[in-house]
């Protein structure tokens, strides 16, 4: 082999390994860094995922990390249980059990195009419960996975559930009635799902923002945004009807487990006056805590703090 053979082989090589690095920094970059064990360790997402079939055919995906005491999240409308990542790593290395399923159309889960309403989405999310034979679990929602929750509890009982975490509720009812006169007018619903159908990736780009604080990266927003699109158009504009126009007033009264509500006062998605603080006062007992500040995104934008407060009701 001569030298400009080796010269040849060095430039490859150089090209390849630039490539390579190109591609670990977009990775990196790409993906939100996760949270290491108590010693420092990193702790590797491998796992226990399936799925779980409903009747209707639907197959519900799911992801299941730890032992311990159960702890389900149920998340928001348009994302899927990849947002709880940066509860359910840490929360593992405390020692808990955690589980999160995609809904219907959301994720890695069939999309049926059906099955929004309330009652099918609490009987997939009793479905999971049962198929895991979870008991003494903490049921924990963001948004409308916070409704969700309560239409389970309303329709299946609360046999198997030890506590209830709802972080920015939508609950109890968004939409303005003439009982209901703080809501928000039908019109405006329907406008927005108007420009959904007219250009949803605009619609996502231009309301980014107002999710999360100024300080939030591009990549965190850019993570939020690509769940976002993974949602079909049909399950988000079903899911905002069933969200916007179900009222669970009632229905809140009746919830009987200890209730723990996180809002922050900067929610533009589920304003607290309308949501999170209705939802504490027509649940006996619950506790509220306010942020101030925060926005609908108070999952990842005061992640220290959120996870604090679920540690701290989890073990009480």
């Amino acid at each position: 082999m001569d030298r400009r053979d080796l010269l040849k082989m060095s430039a490859s090589a150089a090209t390849a390994a630039s490539a390579a690095a190109a591609a670990a920094g977009f990775m990196l970059h790409a993906t939100p860094a996760l949270p290491q064990g108590r010693k420092g360790a990193p702790l590797v997402d491998i796992p226990r995922a399936s799925f779980i079939h409903r009747k209707d055919g639907t197959a519900l995906f799911y992801r299941d990390w730890g032992a311990g005491p159960p702890v389900m999240f149920v998340h928001s409308a348009g994302l899927n249980s990849e947002m709880w990542a940066y509860q359910m790593v840490p929360f593992t290395a405390e020692g808990l059990r955690c589980i999160a399923f995609d809904r219907r159309g959301h994720g890695r889960s069939s999309d049926p195009g059906r099955g929004y309403d309330f009652d099918t989405l609490a009987d997939d999310l009793a479905a999971a419960i049962d198929a895991l034979d979870l008991r003494g679990l903490t049921l924990v929602g963001h948004s409308m996975g916070c409704a969700e929750i309560v239409r389970y509890l309303t329709r299946h009982g609360s046999s198997r559930v030890k506590r209830v975490a709802l972080i920015a509720p939508t609950t109890p009812f968004l939409m303005k009635t003439a009982d209901n006169p703080l809501g928000i007018d039908r019109a405006l619903f329907q406008q927005v799902r108007a420009q959904w159908l007219q250009d949803f990736p605009k619609w996502v780009a231009d309301n980014t923002d107002p999710f999360f604080v100024p300080e939030t990266s591009q990549q965190i927003k850019q993570w939020a945004t690509q769940m976002m699109h993974a949602t079909s158009l049909q399950a988000h504009l079903e899911c905002n009807i069933a969200l916007t126009e179900t009222d669970f007033r009632e229905e809140l009264k009746r919830i009987k487990v200890p209730v723990l509500v996180l809002h922050g006062t900067k929610d533009v998605s589920a304003p607290l006056p309308l949501t999170g603080q209705p939802t504490a006062q027509s649940i006996p007992g619950a506790e509220l805590k306010v942020y101030e500040g925060a926005p609908h995104g108070i999952f990842v934008t005061h992640l220290e703090r959120v996870n604090q407060d679920l540690l701290r009701f989890i073990r009480s």
